[in-house]
């Protein structure tokens, strides 16, 4: 399953769109991040880095 991002949580600052070591993750209009399913390798980097754990790979 690829990165789960709790958009409530999310404050938009990008820690994890760095992190991602397939470029998976952006944000969006609106600042927060979403993940791109079709290239997520689920290798939990970006919930390591989320600093108010918004992000859950399972």
């Amino acid at each position: 399953m690829p990165a789960n991002i709790n958009r409530e949580l999310c404050v938009g600052c990008g820690a994890c769109v760095g992190a991602c070591p397939v470029g998976a993750l952006e944000l969006d209009d609106e600042g927060k991040s979403v993940c791109n399913a079709e290239v997520c390798v689920e290798c939990g980097a970006c919930a390591g880095t989320c600093p108010v754990e918004a992000i859950e790979v399972k």
